[in-house]
């Protein structure tokens, strides 16, 4: 039994780890809010009718109640609590939540804040990984099922399919695509990691086989980093490849490396916990209509996930957050009662 390696474990930070939980909503409602004092209101349209509400203040409604997981009617009463602490300036009616996460406008602001809100984590996120997962919806598509019965045609849900890139410390999510369920993986490789590299000092990329490629490789070493993709059963540096220096180096150094490469690679793994973060906090049902609202949706599962490993690192790390610092919360915040 001795000689048996044992599995590492790691010892919880119990007392760091019930601060962050025990305070996680009130910091939340904060650095939401500071995240949402830089959106700029959207232009107002000639024989629009009403005024807009606050775009800042709207996107703050919607992640918020993202956050609660709650119905809509049943999320304003936390609405009336966030305005009288000065987060909003007034309580929308929750119709309104619901046809803001149907602007397209939108979807552009909800991944820059998300983006931004995985700054504070740059001095310790170096190693990423990269994959993607589906998000059901309440539509339905018709499918052939034949794998282990008879043809049969039967309804299923129909999903957004979600493609991000992680830090493999905190799960703190750097970069986002939002997609239809058919669109593959490797295509969305390239903005992810550019996106991340335009932040973050990365050292190691990890991703499955479905990313493999040598212009994949190449990029990722571009970006002064090391690519760790396993190769395919069938990969060889053949005539093709004989070419291309960078596929040729790795095929080899993943043939003579495979312990040390396996270590690096299974850092993926955490990627897949980030999903499992995601979808056990905030659910992995969709519950808007329109395809806008289902990608916004998604879009602020991603920021309240983002933005509740930021808390988890302040405490845990002693992060310093300062998503606004001209407009210190202390003197316009309310403290909860």
């Amino acid at each position: 039994m001795d000689d048996v390696a044992r599995k590492p474990t790691y010892r919880q930070e119990w007392s760091a780890y019930n601060l962050a939980q025990t305070n996680e909503k009130a910091r939340f409602q904060e650095l939401l809010y500071e995240l949402c004092q830089s959106i700029d209101d959207l232009p107002r349209k000639p024989g629009a009718g009403r005024n807009r509400l606050p775009l800042g203040e709207m996107i703050f409604c919607a992640a918020y109640k993202v956050f609660s997981t709650v119905s809509g009617r049943r999320f304003i009463s936390d609405l009336r609590e966030a305005q009288k602490r000065g987060l909003i300036s007034k309580t929308p009616h929750f119709n309104s939540i619901f046809n803001y996460l149907e602007m397209e406008e939108m979807t552009a602001f909800l991944k820059q804040l998300i983006i931004t809100s995985s700054l504070p984590l740059k001095s310790v996120e170096s190693d990423f990984a990269v994959d993607s997962s589906g998000f059901s919806t309440g539509r339905f598509v018709r499918w052939l099922h034949a794998k282990y019965s008879k043809p049969q045609v039967i309804d299923k849900a129909d999903w957004l399919k979600v493609h991000l890139m992680c830090g493999v410390k905190t799960n703190i999510v750097t970069s986002v695509e939002v997609t239809g369920r058919y669109e593959h993986d490797h295509a969305f490789f390239k903005p992810l990691v550019e996106t991340t590299a335009q932040n973050f000092k990365m050292q190691e990329v990890s991703a499955d086989k479905a990313y493999l490629s040598a212009a994949n490789l190449r990029l990722v070493t571009d970006k002064q980093a090391m690519p760790y993709i396993p190769f395919k059963a069938n990969s060889t540096v053949d005539r093709k490849r004989k070419q291309d220096t960078m596929w040729k180096w790795m095929f080899h150094y993943y043939m003579a490396n495979q312990e040390k490469f396996m270590q690096s690679y299974h850092k993926r793994s955490n990627v897949e916990s980030t999903f499992a973060m995601i979808k056990a906090k905030f659910g992995e049902r969709l519950r808007s209509k329109t395809e806008v609202a289902q990608v916004n949706e998604v879009l602020c599962k991603v920021l309240c996930h983002n933005l509740c490993c930021v808390i988890q690192s302040m405490y845990e790390l002693g992060v310093d957050v300062n998503f606004c610092a001209e407009s210190p919360l202390a003197q316009k915040l309310e403290p909860f009662t």
